[in-house]
């Protein structure tokens, strides 16, 4: 597979921190609902789940935001009460067979 050990560099106790809290992301969102067939099965799902993760996904340190920010503007609460504009609907887009999913504003026809 191509894997070679990396030593952590001495007195660099933040050094593997990233990496643990990463790896640790990915079993406890992902793998751990998952049983992958083989490293070719890993491959698409890890793909599919790290562009969620970065474009769909909310970060605990961005406050609501996201890492590659939104395309749909915040939505505002109106004076009516709705969260949704007029004409609009929330649409859901499962991620990994519905494990996750998305949720974007759309029009609807009226």
């Amino acid at each position: 597979m191509g894997l070679r050990i990396l030593k952590t560099p001495v007195r660099a106790p933040q050094a593997n921190a990233f990496c643990e809290r990463v790896i640790g992301t990915i079993r406890r969102e992902c793998l751990d609902f998952m049983i992958p067939m083989s490293e070719w099965h890993v491959r698409p799902i890890l793909r599919e789940w790290v562009g969620h993760y970065n474009r769909g996904r909310s970060h605990a340190s961005l406050g609501p935001g996201i890492p590659e920010g939104s395309i749909v503007a915040p939505v505002v609460r109106e004076s009516n009460g709705r969260s949704v504009p007029a004409r609009c609907r929330v649409a859901a887009m499962p991620i990994l067979s519905g494990l996750h999913h998305e949720y974007r504003l759309e029009r609807h026809a009226a």
